[in-house]
Parts: structure tokens; C-alpha cells; sequence
């Protein structure tokens, strides 16, 4: 990975540093999640039909690891002229305007739809990341989670891209760059304010503590598990 790569990914999170509190287990989450990766660029409207207004255009790659970019779906239309389209949640920022829709309608060319088993819940109260798997708990870990001044965008979003950092790197060993945007930062080190699960290479901090600037901070032997299984596209709710 170039400097400049790596230099793009330090820009764009919000990194932020517990005790590890009881996880809150009781929660149900779907048991998979539809997805779609583009092949192309995809121009984003307000409905399902060829002459909606545009909300947006979404890139067929991630700006960090160049891979394709993978949406959850969360419904699927056909027009009058027999078009289908889906309504996807979108990446964030990534929209370039500074308060974007948090979802909308593409069209299915140039498209593959899939699903997703696991799904990724953040307890911000409790500093917990919860993994599911086909809806079942499946690993649970003590996290370090934002600060009052810059804390840490509850909703619901999902994985943009997942990429291992360079030996020695911030935030590494792994980091998981997530949808959310921080609420306070509009940029944050030249970058759009992104919040990312990642480790403590270089970093530290308390398990259990809220000190990050919005960021989700793991143990390497957490956040390491994790990227084993969470790949772009994946759910993440932050409660």
C-alpha cells in the first residue's frame, strides 16, 4: 500500500481510546442482509423511475482500497416501463454534499446482488461490539468509543471498505471504515470526518473509556478477528 494510500485512509477517520461493560445481548438483528456491488458509477434519484431527481452519484470503487463498492438494500422496485430498482443505503459524505441522503434508488444494470450473513452492532453506553451471525450473537469485545465533545454517530449504517493497515501505522492492525460521518467533524485531517472500527497500533487507550474523537477503537485481537469475517457491505448499527 503507497504513503499516499495510507496517508488518504489516517485523513478520512475520525480516530479517536475501558473497562469492558456487560453486553446487551437481547437484541435481535436480521438473519442476513441483501447487498448489490456496482460495476459502474451509479447516479442516485429520489424514486424509482428514469426521471427522478437526482440525490446523488455513488462510485463503482471505494476511495481508499479501490476495491467495488457493495450496498445493503433495502427494497426493490420495478417501474411502468418495467425498470427495476433498488433503494440502497449510501456512503455517507461520499456524496460530496454535507448533509446527503442517508438512502436512495439506483438502477439494477451493471449490478450483482448477494447477501451478507453477519451484521455488526456498536453499544455506544455499554462499549461494546456485538458480531451477529445468520441473527445469533456470535463474539462480543470492550471497545473505546467518542468523547461527549466529539462522540460517536449512533444509526444505522454499514462497512464501506475493510483494509489491513502497514506495520507501524495508527489505528492499525485493521480497520473497518464505516459509513457514519461525525457529527462534528465535517473534515477531520484533511479527510470527510469518517468513523472506522480500528485497533490501537500507536494510538492506546482505555477499553471501556470515551475519549476518541469519534471513532470505534478496538483490541488487535479484536478488531483482528473481526476482519476475518466483516467485509464491505456489512450492516453496522450504532445504538
Amino acid at each position: 500500500m503507497t504513503h499516499a494510500v495510507v496517508g488518504g485512509l489516517l485523513a478520512t477517520l475520525a480516530c479517536a481510546q475501558g473497562a469492558g461493560a456487560a453486553a446487551r445481548t437481547t437484541s435481535s438483528v436480521p438473519a442476513e442482509q441483501q447487498v448489490v456491488t456496482l460495476y459502474d458509477v451509479k447516479r442516485v434519484s429520489s424514486r424509482p423511475a428514469a426521471g427522478a431527481r437526482m440525490v446523488g452519484v455513488v462510485s463503482a470503487v471505494r476511495p481508499i482500497t479501490l476495491k467495488r463498492t457493495t450496498l445493503p438494500v433495502l427494497e426493490q422496485k420495478q417501474d411502468a416501463e418495467g425498470r427495476r430498482w433498488l433503494k440502497v443505503r449510501l456512503p455517507g459524505r461520499a456524496l460530496n454534499r454535507s448533509n446527503p441522503p442517508l438512502s436512495g434508488w439506483i438502477s439494477t444494470p451493471f449490478t450483482r446482488r448477494t447477501t451478507v450473513r453477519w451484521h455488526v452492532v456498536v453499544d455506544v453506553d455499554a462499549r461494546q461490539v456485538l458480531a451477529y451471525r445468520d441473527g445469533r450473537l456470535m463474539r462480543s469485545f470492550g471497545a473505546i468509543v467518542g468523547k461527549p465533545s466529539t462522540p460517536t454517530p449512533r444509526g444505522k449504517f454499514f462497512v464501506e471498505e475493510a483494509l489491513r493497515m502497514p506495520a507501524g501505522k495508527a489505528g492499525g492492525p485493521f480497520a473497518l471504515a464505516a459509513s457514519a460521518r461525525s457529527h462534528v467533524y465535517q473534515q477531520f485531517a484533511g479527510g470527510p470526518g469518517q468513523i472506522a472500527l480500528h485497533g490501537v497500533n500507536g494510538i492506546g487507550g482505555q477499553i471501556g473509556s470515551a475519549v476518541s474523537h469519534g471513532c470505534i477503537r478496538m483490541t488487535t485481537a479484536g478488531v483482528t478477528w473481526l476482519a476475518q469475517y466483516i467485509k464491505a457491505g456489512t450492516p453496522l448499527t450504532i445504538r
